[in-house]
């Protein structure tokens, strides 16, 4: 008999809410020279953080976006390194003129896992759709 484990299983969300914001998005980080490495839509539960853990490589530029629902009330984002130590925090509350969407730039001082906790706020709704996307800008080849 195999013990349980408590494993937060990232489910996706019934159909996709946000595509339009990606598909701006998308453009507008491939014209800044960014590459999609990973995306997912994901159900998400108010006020209940939604840990995303990504290995990133040591001076590299990434871009980070999380989109959440357009009635939540708070979002925010938290990133930490390897030592759980955090290293980004942004907040963006309902009515600002970013709102429903938390975009940064990070380049990691080592090459390690980081986690990544997207979060949001909803009183009228429980179960939330949210959407994450880590870019990266690719290193220049060397020229011969």
């Amino acid at each position: 008999m195999q013990a349980q484990n408590d494993v937060i299983k990232l489910q996706s969300c019934e159909g996709n809410p946000y595509q339009q914001s990606i598909d701006s998005i998308k453009k507008a980080s491939a014209e800044q020279g960014y590459v999609l490495l990973r995306e997912a839509s994901i159900q998400m539960e108010s006020e209940y953080e939604m840990p995303v853990v990504l290995p990133m490589q040591a001076g590299t530029i990434y871009q980070f976006v999380f989109i959440g629902d357009p009635s939540s009330k708070l979002y925010e984002v938290r990133m930490y390194d390897f030592n759980e130590r955090q290293v980004v925090y942004k907040r963006h509350q309902w009515g600002d003129v970013d709102g429903s969407i938390i975009s940064y730039t990070y380049v990691p001082q080592f090459s390690e896992y980081h986690m990544i906790k997207p979060v949001q706020v909803n009183k009228k709704k429980k179960n939330l759709c949210g959407y994450v996307m880590l870019l990266k800008k690719p290193e220049p080849t060397a020229k011969r």
